[in-house]
C-alpha cells in the first residue's frame, strides 16, 4: 500500500492528479481502507504534535524513563551477562538508570559481570542519555511530527542556553550530535594507540579507546576494566584525554557551540559562556589545590608517592568529582575532610544543558553574585555589563532548594534502610543526585529497596534540575495588578 504526502512543502511532491487517476483505478474496499489508515495516522500525528508542543517537558520525561525501560529489559536478556544466567531486575535497572542518566555508579563489575553485548547495551545508553533530555524530546518531536512548535522550539531553545534563534534550533540539534560523535572520535584517536602500546590487542585497545572516550565526554565513568584507571594512574597518555574529555563535556553544549562560533574572541562570548568557563576553571583550580593539601600525607591515598604524582591525582581528582566519576584511589580511604570538599565540588556540578549533574556552576555563580550585591547594597545583580533579571534568580533558588531537598530525603530513606556511617550515606546520595559516579562502594552494598532508592536520586537528579529550570522559564506570566508591599524579617 502506499501513502502519499499533501505537505506542499515536502521536496518529494507528487501530483495530485496522477495520485487520484491511480486511486480511482484501485477497488472501492481498497481505497477505503486506504483512507482509513491514512485518518488513522493523521490523528496520531496531530495528537503526538499536540502533546510535544502543549508540554515539552513532561515529554522529556517520557522518552527518558521510556529509554531507561528499554535499556532494562536488554541487560535483563540472559546473553547480556557472562554467565548467561541474567541479571536481577533491581541490578539491571540500576544500571541502566545509571548509563542512560550518565552517573557511573555500578552495583557489579562493568568489565566482569557484563558481556560484550551487556557492554556495548550500557554504552549505547551513555551516548543516548548524554544527549540530554531536552534534545531528545526535541528531536522525537521532529521524528513524530517533521516540526517543531514553538513551545516545542522554546524548550529546545532553552536547552541551547537561548544560543540560537527559533529557525535555527533544528539545525543545532544535529550540531550538537555532530560535535557530539566528533569529540567522542578525537578522544578515541589518542587512546588507541597509546592502548596498543601498553600490548593490548589491536580490537581490544579500540574497543578501550571507544568505551573510555564515550564515557569520558558523557562524564559517565564507567570503565571497561575490572581495575579501572588505577594501573594508568601515572600514565600521562591516558589520563589526559579523559580529563579533557570530561571537562569539555562538563562545560555543555551552548558554551561549546559558541567557541566553536567565536573562538577566543572573548568579548563576543555569551554571558552564560564567560561565566560558565570562568566558575569551572575557579572550581577545578580550587578543588585540586584543597584535594592536595588535605591528602597530602594519607598514606592511604597519595601520602606516599612523588610530588609529581600527587600533583597529577589531585587534578584528575579535582577534574572528576565535579561529574566525571572516574577515580585513581579508593574514595573510602580518603579523609572525612576530603569527603565532604568532594560532597560540595559534586552538588555543584558542570555546566547547564551538559552531560555533568549537579545544581550547575551557573546557578552557584548566580547565587553568589546575588549575595555580593546584597552585601554591598546593590539594587540590581550585575555581572560583565549585564544585568541578570529576578526570574533567572528566582529559578537558581528553586534548583537548589529541590537539589538540598532530594538529598536531604534520599540520605533518611539510606540511612533507614541501612544504619551506615552517615559520611559513606551522604557521599553516595550526592554522588548519584549530582551524576557523579564517585562510590565508596556502598551502592553494590545496599539491599535492592536502597538500589530503588538511589536509581530514582539517579533520574530525578538528571532530570530534576533541567525539567524544572526549563518549565519555570517557559511559565513567566504577567500580572495586571500588584499588591502593595511589605517586607517580613529576615535573619
Amino acid at each position: 500500500m502506499i501513502y502519499y504526502s499533501k505537505d506542499v512543502s515536502d521536496a518529494n511532491t507528487v501530483n495530485w492528479g496522477q495520485v487520484q487517476a491511480m486511486a480511482r483505478q484501485q477497488p472501492a474496499w481498497l481505497r477505503g481502507e486506504e483512507r482509513l489508515h491514512l485518518r488513522v495516522l493523521g490523528s496520531i500525528r496531530d495528537f503526538a504534535d499536540g502533546v510535544i508542543n502543549s508540554s515539552p517537558a513532561r515529554v522529556a520525561l517520557l522518552v527518558f524513563f521510556s529509554v531507561i525501560l528499554i535499556f532494562t529489559a536488554l541487560l535483563s536478556l540472559p546473553f547480556a551477562t557472562r554467565d548467561g544466567s541474567g541479571a536481577p531486575l533491581h541490578d539491571a535497572l540500576f544500571t541502566a538508570v545509571s548509563a542512560v542518566c550518565v552517573v557511573g555508579l555500578t552495583v557489579v563489575s562493568t568489565a566482569t559481570y557484563w558481556s560484550f553485548f551487556g557492554q556495548l547495551i550500557i554504552l549505547i545508553g551513555i551516548f543516548v542519555g548524554g544527549l540530554g533530555t531536552l534534545t531528545l524530546a526535541s528531536l522525537l518531536a521532529l521524528m513524530v511530527s517533521k516540526r517543531l512548535g514553538v513551545r516545542g522550539k522554546l524548550l529546545a531553545q532553552s536547552a541551547l542556553n537561548n544560543a540560537s534563534r527559533l529557525g535555527e534550533v533544528g539545525t543545532l540539534l544535529r550540531i550538537v550530535i555532530t560535535t557530539s560523535v566528533v569529540v567522542e572520535i578525537v578522544l578515541a584517536l589518542m587512546l588507541i594507540p597509546r592502548f596498543m602500546v601498553l600490548g593490548e590487542p589491536f580490537w581490544q585497545a579500540v574497543w578501550h579507546g571507544v568505551f573510555y572516550s564515550i564515557s569520558a565526554f558523557n562524564n559517565a565513568g564507567f570503565t571497561p576494566h575490572s581495575d579501572g584507571l588505577v594501573p594508568y594512574e601515572t600514565d600521562l597518555w591516558i589520563l589526559t584525554p579523559i580529563m579533557l574529555g570530561v571537562f569539555i563535556g562538563s562545560l555543555g553544549f551552548p558554551v561549546i557551540l559558541v567557541l566553536l562560533q567565536y573562538r577566543h574572541h572573548v568579548r563576543k562570548w555569551s554571558l552564560h559562556t564567560k561565566l560558565t568557563i570562568n566558575v569551572s576553571l575557579i572550581l577545578l583550580v580550587a578543588g585540586a589545590f584543597m584535594w592536595a593539601v588535605l591528602e597530602w600525607a594519607n598514606s592511604r591515598t597519595i601520602g606516599d608517592m612523588s610530588v609529581s604524582d600527587k600533583i597529577i591525582h589531585a587534578l584528575f581528582a579535582s577534574v572528576m568529582t565535579r561529574s566525571g566519576g572516574f577515580n585513581l584511589v579508593d574514595q573510602g580511604q580518603m579523609d572525612t575532610t576530603t569527603m565532604l570538599l568532594t560532597d560540595a565540588l559534586m552538588f555543584a556540578g558542570g555546566g547547564s544543558a551538559s552531560t555533568a549533574g549537579g545544581i550547575k556552576v551557573t546557578t552557584l555563580a548566580i547565587m553568589f553574585l546575588a549575595i555580593l550585591a546584597e552585601g554591598r547594597g546593590d539594587s540590581d545583580v550585575r555581572v560583565y555589563g549585564r544585568t541578570i533579571p529576578p526570574g533567572a534568580m528566582r529559578v537558581a533558588i528553586s534548583v537548589i532548594f529541590m537539589g538540598a531537598t532530594l538529598v536531604l530525603v534520599g540520605s533518611g530513606l539510606i540511612l533507614w534502610i541501612t544504619g551506615e556511617e552517615l559520611n559513606r550515606v551522604v557521599f553516595e546520595v550526592i554522588s548519584a543526585f549530582a551524576t557523579c559516579g564517585l562510590s565508596t562502594n556502598l551502592s553494590a552494598e545496599l539491599p535492592p529497596e536502597g538500589k530503588y532508592v538511589l536509581s530514582i536520586l539517579m533520574f530525578a537528579g538528571r532530570m530534576g534540575t533541567i525539567t524544572l529550570a526549563s518549565a519555570l522559564a517557559l511559565r513567566q506570566r504577567s500580572t495586571l495588578y500588584h499588591y502593595p508591599e511589605e517586607r517580613p524579617i529576615i535573619g
